[in-house]
């Protein structure tokens, strides 16, 4: 089974997410499908001071509650700090960690202190092979103390493909991190940030959405778990990762195609 963590990189409005996540509905249907609706209360690491954020923890939490209510979906959400990890964990059935914050010792811990999964997002500065240590922080902290793939799963512990720094301004996939990473859990794709280019537009960060196909199309063939793409009905007009998110009907042609090369 396909896990697959979609939806809107950051929560715009009620009804923005609630338009979104009914284009969704046929994601949760497909048995063959695990899967997560995602969406940022908060984007904490946006370039610019000016940059829309989101709404914030608590309208945040409201809206994507109601998501799960309403169409009873299961939830995804970055947290940024240890001290949101608590009220975050109310709502949602995983958390995630940021790239930027996967060496965050209190923050991991906090999380493993919860019963979610956690997706821990491999940072740019990193190699695959240093992520078993993440790893090994929220595992120790849940009774375990071996990095396997298989103690992973069982104690819930995903990490997050999301390339790395290339030079300034880029950002490039290894897909040698994928095999690596699945020597300590499961590993997810991150189509859509694996295409930005950091600080690219004048103090915004850019990306090439036109490459999310190939890219995911090349994980599924050297083989992940699962994938995390951003979508939108229309990136061009999202207030934050616009240029690498992907839109609702190319990434229903995506999924289809990836289900192909992972039936091979």
């Amino acid at each position: 089974m396909m896990t697959l963590l979609t939806g809107p990189c950051v929560i715009e409005s009620e009804e923005n997410i609630l338009r979104i996540a009914e284009s969704l509905k046929q994601y949760h249907e497909d048995e063959t499908i695990d899967f997560y609706f995602k969406a940022s209360f908060d984007k904490a690491n946006r370039t610019s001071l000016e940059s829309f954020r989101g709404l914030g923890i608590d309208e945040g939490l409201r809206i994507l509650q109601k998501v799960k209510d309403e169409f009873g979906y299961k939830i995804v959400t970055d947290v940024h700090e240890s001290t949101q990890v608590a009220q975050v964990a109310e709502v949602v059935d995983m958390l995630q960690i940021p790239a930027f914050l996967c060496r965050q010792t209190d923050l991991l811990v906090a999380c493993a202190k919860t019963d979610k999964i956690v997706n821990i997002k491999k940072g740019q500065f990193l190699s695959g092979s240093a992520m078993e240590y993440p790893v090994l922080k929220v595992l120790q902290t849940r009774g375990c103390n071996e990095a396997t793939y298989e103690n992973s799963l069982k104690h819930g512990v995903y990490l997050c493909e999301r390339g790395n720094s290339f030079g300034y301004g880029n950002m490039v996939v290894d897909m040698r991190n994928l095999v690596t990473m699945r020597n300590f859990a499961p590993v997810i794709f991150d189509a859509t940030h694996s295409v930005q280019m950091p600080t690219a537009e004048n103090g915004k960060t850019g990306g090439d959405s036109s490459m999310v196909p190939y890219l995911a199309s090349g994980a599924a063939a050297v083989g992940v778990d699962g994938f995390f793409m951003e979508t939108h009905f229309d990136p061009a007009c999202a207030l934050s990762d616009g240029p690498n998110m992907i839109t609702l009907e190319n990434q229903k042609a995506l999924i289809e195609k990836i289900k192909k090369i992972q039936a091979i």
